[in-house]
């Protein structure tokens, strides 16, 4: 016989704050080096292996070999809502120089939560398919007060946002292949976005509209941190297609 859940486990994993700072920096979905992830974390990279091997061995990491080096990954969307749903009730990080500032404002302002955009530009960019009639069924707004609506145990699943006429040929003209979707998963999820407590876009299109984002140019990823920028076609793409105005600063 199975017993009940053992959460301790898992929090457990998450309580290291090395180990905490390796599984936010694979938030975005890319597959790191350790050498990258011991920087990450602040630690030596004889530590980090140790703390690689228990994320592993705990499921929360998956580790591919290329080479002779390793590299290591999100063991799958649900570690990276997990990711999310801890940062919502979790307290900002004290910042001590002008460079954890500056990346803790980028982070903030836009990255990718697994597959999917986030941030700032993740909720604006939700509202705006919802102003434009593209999306439907919500408001982009996450009330705790609602909880019928917007239960924390079942991220994205609560509230019916449903794919317009008008948004499937908006997004057709943008370049989404519908037809190339997996079909295995849900074509339109949210994620409660912990840095602005407001919905943002996930589920297959989601991935398929950061994915083209990404192929426009619109955005790039950071060097050295799970953050995206936005270039200057995508602030103006972004405004022309979508109405979406985003703060440059």
């Amino acid at each position: 016989m199975r017993g009940d859940t053992d959460i301790a486990t898992v929090g457990a994993l998450v309580a290291d704050r090395a180990r905490a700072r390796i599984l936010l920096a694979l938030g975005d979905g890319r597959a790191l080096p350790a050498s990258v992830l011991s920087d990450e974390a602040g630690i030596a990279a004889s530590t980090a292996s140790a703390h690689l091997h228990k994320l592993v061995e705990g499921g929360l990491l998956s580790v591919e070999r290329h080479g002779r080096h390793r590299y290591f990954r999100l063991a799958g969307p649900q570690v990276a809502e997990l990711i999310e749903a801890l940062a919502r009730l979790s307290p900002p990080a004290p910042v001590s120089s002008l460079r954890q500032g500056t990346r803790a404002q980028a982070v903030r302002f836009a990255r990718t939560c697994y597959d999917h955009l986030a941030g700032v530009l993740g909720t604006g960019l939700m509202s705006a398919l919802l102003e434009r009639g593209l999306l439907t069924g919500g408001d982009g707004v996450f009330d705790p007060a609602l909880a019928a609506a917007d239960r924390l145990s079942a991220p994205g699943f609560d509230l019916d946002y449903r794919l317009t006429a008008r948004g499937l040929a908006e997004l057709r003209e943008l370049g989404i292949e519908f037809e190339a979707l997996p079909r295995r998963r849900a074509l339109i999820r949210y994620c409660v976005d912990w840095s602005e407590q407001r919905h943002h876009l996930a589920g297959a299109l989601g991935a398929a509209l950061a994915e083209r984002m990404f192929e426009l140019g619109w955005v790039r990823r950071a060097q050295h941190s799970r953050a995206v920028h936005v270039t200057d076609a995508g602030f103006a793409g972004l405004r022309e297609r979508f109405g979406l105005e985003l703060p440059t600063a």
